[in-house]
């Protein structure tokens, strides 16, 4: 019988683990439009080395997920962290041959993106497993909120990711500049420690319960914060499949793909509008961002945690009040000029998203049968996580055809979208 002191740091490290995740990627996404403007390369391709990363999370999460419930959970969380670190490493390596002039910006960022191949298909390994082992270590009637707490370390995870880069600029080492690539290695750093203390501390499970399963958890992006589908997946069975095209789930999945592109393409374009808006120096945009970016976070995280919960809200009148807000925050976003007035816009924005992730969620659950909860639930995952596959790369590409068109875009796409869920949309029973 394991003590509860044992069970409490097991889980806390646990929770550490999905924390790290979460923060390093944000962390290294807030510091990237800086990065590419110091080494002069396409803000396309800032935009490109996330979005493969997120294409492979999507496509890896599933089999390291099933594979979990096969193997020990233990050996797949030290692979999703090992990949974190070499993936980290990596990127900070290439990245300083860039700073340094050793290579060209260009083959900087090629380079760069390998590394992030790393971190899309191996890091998935790591929270699903989590998730196991935190449900095999619980009973039933412990497991939803002890899932849930564990989720909300990928929300923490976004908003301590941008607050700590801008304190992460490194200086030079024996004359060589780290500057902008120090939050990846500070990270990969942080993500060593915790793999060693993963594997000095953590049991090794070799026989996972039968009982328990992890699931795929959406890719961990700005704005990208746990919808609590990944809990469902992991606490129930997937006894009735269900199609994406089910006419009982159609429309909400519909919402969920449009609101969730809205939201990775605005985003990831926020970095760069910093930069121009303020007629910024790259270096000296590390802490504007990071102040958007963390009150964005912050917003879309009191509407999940604090206004929801308490309002007991339904899922289209979620929905609805949800694309209002988000439609006329990133309208005003794509106009703002001061700092004070962008983190404003973007926190409306980001509240706006608060509300359509959870009601997209929600709706989407509460329109099936139990048997279908799992089905259900894996099904938003998936759209959760694809909207950040090409997201950012149409946010970008608006960005560059002229620096208002993402929110403009986004903003004209909610409120169409908003239209078709006031047709559309029913409360379920």
């Amino acid at each position: 019988m394991k003590s509860a002191a044992r069970i409490d740091r097991d889980f806390a490290l646990l929770f550490t683990v999905m924390l790290t995740i979460a923060a390093a990627n944000t962390a290294l996404q807030s510091v990237l439009p800086a990065l590419g403007r110091s080494l002069k390369v396409a803000d396309s391709a800032v935009a490109a080395a996330f979005s493969v990363s997120a294409l492979l999370w999507v496509i890896a999460a599933p089999f390291w997920a099933k594979r979990s419930d096969r193997h020990g959970r233990r050996a797949m969380i030290l692979l999703g962290l090992g990949g974190l670190c070499v993936s980290l490493g990596v990127c900070g390596v290439f990245l300083v041959a860039g700073i340094n002039g050793w290579i060209s910006g260009t083959a900087a960022f090629v380079c760069f993106i390998l590394g992030r191949l790393i971190y899309g298909s191996l890091g998935s390994a790591a929270p699903p497993a989590v998730q196991a082992l935190v449900a095999g270590n619980t009973t039933r009637a412990e497991r939803t909120k002890a899932l849930t707490l564990l989720g909300s370390a990928f929300g923490l995870g976004t908003i301590l990711g941008p607050t700590l880069a801008p304190f992460l600029r490194l200086g030079s080492i024996g004359g060589i500049k780290l500057e902008l690539a120090g939050p990846a290695f500070v990270f990969a750093l942080f993500g060593l420690i915790v793999f060693v203390a993963v594997r000095q501390l953590l049991p090794n499970d070799r026989v996972p319960q039968a009982d328990t399963h992890g699931a795929a958890s959406a890719y961990p992006s700005i704005g990208g914060q746990s919808s609590g589908a990944s809990i469902t997946a992991a606490t129930e069975p997937h006894s009735e499949h269900v199609r994406y095209t089910d006419r009982r789930i159609r429309g909400w999945m519909i919402a969920g793909l449009v609101s969730g592109h809205g939201q990775a393409m605005t985003g990831q374009a926020i970095g760069f509008l910093v930069i121009d808006r303020l007629r910024l120096a790259p270096d000296e945009a590390l802490q504007p961002t990071g102040i958007v970016l963390m009150i964005g976070a912050g917003a879309a995280l009191l509407v999940q945690w604090g206004i929801i919960p308490n309002l007991n809200l339904r899922p289209r009148r979620m929905m609805l009040a949800g694309l209002v807000l988000a439609a006329a925050g990133c309208a005003l976003t794509g106009i703002a000029t001061s700092l004070y007035t962008l983190a404003c816009a973007y926190a409306l924005a980001s509240v706006g998203f608060g509300f359509t992730r959870p009601a997209f969620t929600a709706g989407a659950s509460l329109a099936v049968g139990h048997a279908a909860q799992g089905s259900v639930a894996g099904k938003v995952t998936s759209i959760n996580g694809a909207a950040f596959v090409l997201g950012p790369s149409i946010g970008v590409g608006l960005y560059q055809v002229q620096h208002s068109l993402p929110y403009l875009v986004a903003g004209a796409a909610m409120m169409a979208l908003f239209g078709y869920a006031w047709v559309k949309l029913r409360e379920p029973r």
